[in-house]
């Protein structure tokens, strides 16, 4: 699982020209999901995402995270965050999990998010849709959390 991570002032997802999600201060991550991602993981990248401390306290260091600032997110389903353009160049997305499995933990990432942290402060782009994303990106600050690096290899003799 892939979270882009962008610390905005605000930002929105139009989709045919309609508005189906729009945030003040906070995060718009940008959600990928591949063939072997699971609730459990999920559950890993949502905790280090609600704990990331990128937002800057009375000193001016980034020391606070989403819930010290009242912060907001957008989550936007993104299968190209798993383009392989090793080959050619035009990308492969065969890394990208299928649509059911995608938008099953798409749809948890969301709900749990609401769950810790409130209905209002999360946003969703549309899964499948033709999104057009606009944001003012605070910094810029951008953070790239990848599955493969916050969740630990499990080998098959330890299960």
């Amino acid at each position: 699982m892939r979270f882009v991570v962008q610390r905005t002032k605000h930002a929105s997802v139009t989709v045919e020209g309609e508005v189906i999600g729009a945030i003040e201060k906070g995060f718009m991550v940008l959600i990928g999901v591949t063939h072997d991602d699971t609730v459990q993981i999920a559950d890993k990248m949502i905790s280090k995402l609600l704990g990331l401390r990128i937002f800057e306290d009375a000193e001016g260091k980034t020391n606070l995270d989403l819930n010290s600032v009242n912060g907001n997110l957008l989550l936007v389903p993104q299968f190209t965050l798993y383009a392989d353009c090793r080959k050619g160049n035009r990308p492969s997305f065969t890394d990208a999990a299928r649509p059911p499995l995608a938008t099953d933990l798409y749809e948890y990432v969301v709900k749990e998010c609401r769950r810790l942290l409130g209905e209002s402060r999360v946003q969703t782009g549309s899964f499948g849709a033709d999104m057009k994303v606009s944001l003012l990106n605070d910094g810029p600050f951008t953070v790239l959390l990848d599955s493969k690096e916050i969740v630990p290899k499990v080998h098959p003799k330890d299960k």
